[in-house]
């Protein structure tokens, strides 16, 4: 597979990610690139088969086809404790009653596989999952416990259901230590090779935008709360509490996530973190 013309990116569609990529497309050539928006299992598929040549994708989607990707460095979405959008339903609390039954997004693949690690070595069950569409009422019909990532979390959190809620970012954090890295952004490493120049430009921009949004994130909150509700405080506290720098400490938690998830028979290969080398450093 070669490169796409317009180079194609993979943008996340929650507001997660508005931090990396809010502006993006007005530091590049617009004849030269595109930006797609989809949901991370989407853009996961999209960047495999190589309709996409750099993208936003779910962690363990690199874990996946780490041998075909590099990293680009000092970009990510993470948390080190609570993540606010990455959340676990449940009917009775499961000090109580481990579920037995939990419906799982099918939008994401990093948090399903966190959640299928902490139920098995920390709370030493192994309950069926269910992939599901993010609809908690229907998702808890027929299922003990739900999980729901991204705005329908963030939203499913408003609502008092008398429901018990696990945040995975800090149920992680709590056990471990460690930060934990829900999402990255990679390049098809056969691109990387053929068209350094575009990939760095890419870079430089994508790193532009989170350093201008981390200290402008009024526009950011404003749009929130147009666009999925809420109020301004809570906006500003849930993007004050996630990461996008991929420092050490997120990246040592998710070669644990990784070493885990071979473990457990998620991922069949060890997992090496490759990064884009940004050719005008040199």
């Amino acid at each position: 597979m070669g490169l796409n013309s317009p180079i194609t990116i993979g943008r996340i569609d929650y507001a997660n990610a508005w931090p990396l990529f809010h502006q993006l497309e007005e530091r590049l050539d617009r004849n030269g690139f595109e930006v797609i928006k989809r949901v991370p299992s989407e853009l996961n598929r999209l960047l495999q088969t190589g309709e996409l040549d750099l993208s936003a994708i779910s962690s363990f989607s690199y874990g996946q086809n780490a041998n075909d990707y590099v990293l680009l460095p000092e970009l990510s979405v993470g948390s080190v404790g609570n993540v606010n959008s990455i959340l676990l339903f449940m009917k009775e609390p499961i000090a109580r009653k481990r579920p037995e039954t939990i419906a799982v997004t099918t939008t994401s693949a990093t948090s399903v596989n966190l959640l299928k690690i902490m139920m098995t070595l920390h709370f030493e069950c192994n309950p069926e999952y269910v992939p599901a569409a993010p609809d908690l009422g229907k998702m808890l019909e027929t299922s003990d416990a739900a999980l729901i990532i991204g705005d329908p979390a963030i939203q499913a959190s408003w609502q008092d259901q008398g429901l018990y809620v696990l945040d995975l970012g800090q149920l992680w954090n709590a056990w471990t230590g460690l930060g934990m890295t829900y999402a990255v952004v990679a390049a098809r490493r056969e691109v990387a090779l053929i068209d350094p120049e575009s990939v760095n430009k890419v870079y430089k921009a994508l790193k532009a935008s989170k350093e201008y949004n981390k200290v402008n994130l009024g526009p950011l909150i404003d749009q929130a709360c147009l666009q999925l509700g809420g109020v301004s405080t809570y906006w500003e506290m849930y993007f004050h509490s996630l990461q996008f720098d991929f420092g050490s400490k997120l990246q040592e938690g998710l070669k644990l996530y990784f070493d885990y998830s071979k473990q457990l028979g998620l991922l069949s290969n060890d997992v090496k973190l490759t990064f884009f080398e940004d050719q005008s450093a040199q």
